[in-house]
């Protein structure tokens, strides 16, 4: 009977690989072996991630940080070429980077009736101008054609008004005050109305003037009231030290709260320039007629004074309290207006009473030549000066009375 032999395969025993693994009689594979027939997926990889994978196991974590640090600094060639211009550095314009928003500019007017070209006859429409540069200044004032001829709208600020007055405790206060801040009220602003008491300030004066609705500054004079000859000169004074120290800018105006003032004369004073006077009727003393106090006016120009009293002859201009106003930059601005001197502008007690008004002017200005009439012409008062205060009455403290009035009649 014929045999069959086998014949064995030849054996492969401790054969080297080039890795440095030893294949082993028995079929165990080399640990490399393994590692690539294990991972099915690693033969579909892209070469230069088993590349990777091969060389972070020769090298470890070493090598990766190396990988990374290449990696990076191709990186940051590559950004900073992408960066370059590609053409010439004079081509790039600064407008090119400008990030301001300019709208064209657009010239709004009405267009006249009847007008052609397009339009329906009659009808007004809007039309826009590229090349026109429309100049608008925000203010409070009424719209008021530019001189131009354009027909634009120019938006002109209104000055500040700003009214002292001076205040005492008596009986008919209340009254006095209610009635200025009345006419106060219904002046357009900016006005600003600075109160002045003696001493200290009264919780009556402070009620009146928080109903008003008047924007105000309740000031007190500290100066003793025993030493002071004209408490009205030393209240001015306090007031003209606040505007000054504060830099209020605006038109100011000494209204005492006794005289009767007009609408019309707040309206005028926003004209003032520097400093501008108009005529005060006043009420003699002996209340039986009226005297005309103030400037004669030649249109605009200062032309002389009307004066009654033969005492007052002898003062250089003949003005009343409430007969002129001035600009407020006078008093903290020498340099604005070409004073001589820096001396503290005010009132003085030292004069003989009736000049106060006409020693303050002199400080303010130097002749009529820098006067301004209001109105023009002087044509028109505006203002009176009235001796109607009561002499002897009690004052109600809070405007309230204690007990009613000595005579009662019953009802019938």
């Amino acid at each position: 009977m014929a045999s069959i032999r086998r014949t064995l395969s030849p054996a492969y025993h401790d054969r080297p690989y080039q890795n440095g693994a030893v294949s082993t009689h028995g079929g165990v594979s080399s640990p490399s072996h393994k590692l690539l027939s294990s991972s099915k997926y690693s033969s579909s990889l892209p070469s230069a991630v088993a590349a990777f994978v091969v060389n972070f196991r020769r090298k470890g974590p070493q090598g990766l940080r190396k990988a990374f640090v290449r990696w990076g600094v191709f990186f940051l060639l590559g950004f900073l070429l992408g960066m370059l211009p590609l053409g010439h550095v004079d081509d790039i314009r600064a407008q090119d980077f400008s990030f301001d928003i300019k709208p064209p500019h657009v010239n709004v007017q009405l267009e006249e009736e009847g007008g052609g070209g397009g339009g329906s006859g009659g009808d007004r429409g809007v039309k826009q101008e590229q090349d026109v540069v429309v100049d608008v200044r925000l203010g409070i004032d009424e719209a008021a054609r530019a001189e131009s001829g354009n027909g634009l709208l120019v938006f002109v600020p209104r000055k500040q008004i700003i009214v002292v007055t001076p205040t005492y405790n008596r009986p008919s206060q209340a009254y006095f005050l209610n009635r200025l801040g009345q006419v106060l009220r219904l002046v357009p602003p900016p006005l600003l109305w600075v109160v002045v008491e003696m001493n200290s300030a009264s919780m009556e004066t402070a009620e009146v003037l928080r109903k008003t609705g008047v924007m105000y500054r309740h000031l007190v004079c500290a100066k003793n009231s025993t030493e002071v000859k004209d408490r009205g000169v030393h209240q001015r004074n306090t007031a003209l030290e606040h505007i000054e120290h504060h830099r209020l800018d605006g038109i100011v105006y000494f209204a005492d709260d006794d005289n009767i003032y007009s609408l019309e004369l707040f309206y005028s004073l926003r004209n003032i320039s520097r400093f501008g006077t108009w005529p005060v009727a006043m009420l003699a003393q002996s209340k039986n007629k009226a005297i005309l106090e103030g400037p004669v006016c030649n249109g605009s120009q200062v032309a002389g004074w009307h004066t009654n009293e033969k005492s007052k002859r002898l003062r250089r201009f003949h003005v009343d309290m409430s007969g002129f106003a001035f600009n407020s930059t006078i008093l903290w601005d020498s340099k604005r207006w070409r004073r001589p001197t820096s001396i503290p502008i005010r009132q003085l007690d030292t004069v003989k009473e009736g000049f106060q008004e006409t020693t303050f002017i002199e400080q303010l200005v130097e002749d009529e030549n820098q006067m301004e009439s209001i109105p023009l012409g002087c044509s028109r008062i505006m203002n009176w000066h009235l001796h109607l205060e009561a002499h002897g009455r009690i004052y109600p403290r809070g405007w309230l009375l204690q007990k009613n009035l000595d005579v009662a009649l019953p009802l019938k």
